[in-house]
């Protein structure tokens, strides 16, 4: 329980908004998140984000998350072997509730950012031939500093990001079992029916 609340925490900084229209570069995976991070964190100072406001919350995601993420790769690899025995019904209709999910968590993470919060981006070696590559950040509130990490695999489009890692602990890694243990006891339709539930429970304000 203490690893998801900091996911929940921390999730914000795997979120991206573009202030006054910026357009993030894509080419590069640090500067990608570099500067995708700061124009959240530009926007959060020029107003800060009421915990109410659901509209502009999930705006933000809705606009600035959902194109530099691969929601399909965070899915498949969170199913492992499951995926590739569930049907592209069932796995479409798991991306859907998943990244809702998600979605749901970012947008409480975006309402718990501060003007405080400082971002450090420690140096990273990226050759041109990767094509997979981890961007290490520490993120510090009230001078306690957390380490976050981003995954990336490069695209034709560009950088895309795919998973999270909050003080060691991977998003993908943390949802796999839970994952994992739904569909042994009911199959990737109840994997599907429990995603479902659970936002609808968030939806309505439930935890």
């Amino acid at each position: 329980m203490k690893t998801l609340c900091l996911l929940t925490r921390c999730a914000s900084l795997f979120s991206f908004s573009a202030a006054a229209q910026a357009q993030v570069d894509q080419s590069k995976p640090q500067l990608l998140i570099k500067t995708a991070t700061q124009q959240i964190l530009d926007e959060v100072r020029t107003r800060a984000i009421a915990p109410d406001d659901f509209p502009r919350i999930m705006d933000i995601v809705n606009r600035d998350i959902v194109p530099y993420t691969d929601f399909r790769r965070t899915t498949s690899l969170t199913m492992g072997r499951y995926w590739r025995t569930a049907t592209p019904a069932q796995q479409q209709q798991v991306i859907d509730q998943f990244k809702m999910l998600l979605i749901h968590t970012y947008s409480g993470a975006i309402a718990q950012l501060r003007p405080d919060q400082q971002i450090d981006y420690p140096p990273t070696h990226i050759a041109p031939t990767d094509t997979d590559v981890v961007i290490r950040t520490i993120a510090t509130r009230n001078g306690e500093p957390a380490e976050i990490d981003y995954r990336l695999y490069n695209t034709p489009e560009g950088w895309r990001l795919y998973d999270l890692n909050v003080l060691g602990v991977w998003l993908i890694q943390t949802y796999r079992q839970q994952f994992s243990d739904k569909i042994q006891q009911s199959g990737v339709d109840g994997l599907i029916q429990f995603l479902t539930g659970r936002n609808q429970d968030l939806a309505s304000g439930k935890q």
